[in-house]
């Protein structure tokens, strides 16, 4: 297996404007456009949280949308990853939004 298709589990947790501006309904379309598995969900202190999983260099991208991206009218302040770890099968079949 190439370096770039060794897969990994992430934790996330994104900070700024994050709720009221589907920012879990792009990162789903956009986990999901990469081949990504996980899930996305809005947290009681205003900020987004889920999991990545997936091939490394797909969630390094996934990482960068995250910190950089969003949806069109989120304002993201920072984001948070942990608990990354090489994983050798899926967790999950899907990229869902938990509510």
């Amino acid at each position: 297996m190439a370096e770039g298709d060794t897969l990994i589990s992430v934790d996330y947790e994104i900070f700024g404007k994050v709720q009221g501006v589907f920012f879990r309904k792009y990162t789903q379309a956009e986990g999901k456009k990469l081949g990504l598995v996980g899930w996305v969900q809005n947290t009681d202190e205003g900020t987004v949280q889920g999991q990545l999983q997936g091939p490394i260099s797909k969630v390094r991208h996934m990482q960068e949308w995250l910190e950089t991206k969003g949806s069109p009218k989120s304002h993201i302040d920072r984001a948070d990853f942990r608990n990354e770890k090489v994983i050798v099968k899926l967790d999950y079949s899907d990229f869902q939004i938990v509510k």
